[in-house]
């Protein structure tokens, strides 16, 4: 057996330069992760294997490569291990600091982003969060497929308190943004949407514990193992904001409405029905052609769409949908407010004392027992710890977003779309060329 001498001597230029390299990357990295907490220095320890790996390889992590051909099903099935080891660990590392792909599941971005786009997710721009399970299966985010037994892709141990790496920015108003979905807390295993907050106010908690056999099981997710949704930020940490007739006011002032924003509306004929090639040609896909009755239609419309419509020689009226079809709002129970005219309600930053009053105790009450974990009370102040943001879809009355389940926290916040890149139409599943590498900032 060669001395530590002996295989000093044997090292060549070459590693040693490999060597230098990634220990300088890994260097940088710790420093990353540890900027404000340096106990996360500890994992410098590690540098003298990184050094070994490039040079001395004193451990012998490749001791099968010498069975190649003595052992040939031993070295092929080390070959295939070691392989998917190390992509696997690469992607992990990937996902939860630099970027994830992320795929458009729903219609409530339309027409800005579209279901079957895929999205280039960067988690840098607003600072990659430090896992809070951070022993989980890479590319799951809580729940194994059927087809390896269901069950949770993660352990609940470890649990890592929240920290946010230095990023780029926070996020902006208008700004469009993957996050963790905060009312996916607790679901219901056989019926997750509607979350389990509104499926207890319209059912009642005694019937989806008593019925599991519709509901399933409770399940409590922690943040980062909650679905990921992406929504536009329409509200910042000290924003108050309020839903007049449609039209979004920040801070009393009239919010610019974005080009592919839309709402649905009933259509009225003269019992003409429209052709499949008339309404692709519109831009209403397959799933939102709905037909009421003879002479009524119900789509979701852009104003340019609305506005080719209404030329049709056929069509008699447009109305929007009325505001009571949009259903509870958030504080699901405890306001008069709807989907279409909403609050005014004040969006917490971190540091604000608020006085607690029976008109805002129901707003905030979530804040504090699921996101901050601490008592909130009548004719007291609260202090918030961490900021909140509020989110919206551009297809507005085909969203589930804040106006239903509240505040988006800062650790709840995942990155922001950079690109797309690959776009299939949900309609014939054929790639649309014209979406690919088009940005998806939202701005």
């Amino acid at each position: 057996m060669k001395s530590f001498k002996d295989r000093i001597n044997e090292v060549t230029r070459g590693g040693w330069i490999r060597a230098g390299i990634w220990c300088t990357l890994y260097v940088v990295f710790v420093f990353w992760v540890a900027w404000g907490d340096w106990k996360s220095l500890g994992w410098l320890v590690l540098l003298p294997l990184i050094v070994d790996a490039f040079t001395t390889k004193y451990i012998n992590y490749g001791w099968w490569r010498k069975y190649k051909d003595t052992k040939p099903a031993l070295y092929t099935l080390c070959s295939w291990i070691d392989a998917i080891v190390f992509a696997l660990v690469a992607v992990y590392f990937i996902n939860l600091y630099i970027f994830q792909n992320y795929q458009i599941p729903s219609s409530s971005l339309e027409k800005t982003l579209r279901v079957g786009d895929f999205l280039y997710v960067s988690k840098m721009a607003y600072g990659a969060r430090v896992p809070q399970t951070p022993l989980s299966m890479p590319l799951m985010q809580h729940t194994f497929p059927a087809w390896l037994g269901g069950g949770k892709s993660y352990l609940d141990k470890p649990h890592w308190d929240y920290k946010r790496l230095a990023g780029w920015t926070s996020p902006q108003k208008g700004d469009i943004v993957v996050f963790n979905f905060p009312a996916g807390d607790t679901v219901c295993s056989k019926m997750q949407n509607p979350d389990y907050y509104t499926l207890r106010h319209y059912y009642g908690e005694a019937l989806i514990k008593n019925r599991k056999d519709v509901f399933g099981e409770i399940i409590v997710r922690p943040v980062d193992r909650r679905e990921n949704y992406v929504k536009r930020c329409v509200g910042t940490p000290g924003d108050s904001l309020r839903i007049v007739d449609n039209v979004i006011y920040v801070n009393g002032k009239r919010e610019p409405e974005k080009e592919g924003l839309q709402y649905n509306y009933f259509v009225q004929t003269d019992g003409h029905l429209f052709s499949a090639k008339y309404l692709e040609k519109l831009g209403i896909s397959l799933a939102d052609r709905v037909q009421v009755d003879a002479t009524t239609w119900h789509f979701p419309l852009t104003q340019a769409m609305k506005a080719e419509l209404e030329k049709n020689p056929h069509v008699l009226a447009i109305a929007i949908e009325p505001e009571e079809q949009g259903g509870a709002v958030y504080p699901l129970g405890h306001n008069d407010w709807t989907r279409d005219n909403y609050g005014p309600i004040y969006i917490p930053k971190k540091g604000d004392r608020i006085l607690i009053t029976e008109e805002n105790y129901w707003i905030y009450k979530r804040i504090a027992d699921a996101y901050e974990f601490k008592p909130i009370a009548i004719g007291e102040e609260y202090e918030f710890e961490m900021d909140y943001y509020w989110m919206m879809g551009d297809n507005r009355h085909n969203s589930a977003d804040s106006r239903f389940w509240g505040f988006v926290p800062e650790d709840h916040v995942v990155g922001r779309p950079v690109f797309i890149w690959l776009s299939l139409d949900k309609d014939n599943h054929k790639i649309r060329w014209n979406r690919l590498g088009n940005k998806a900032t939202g701005r």
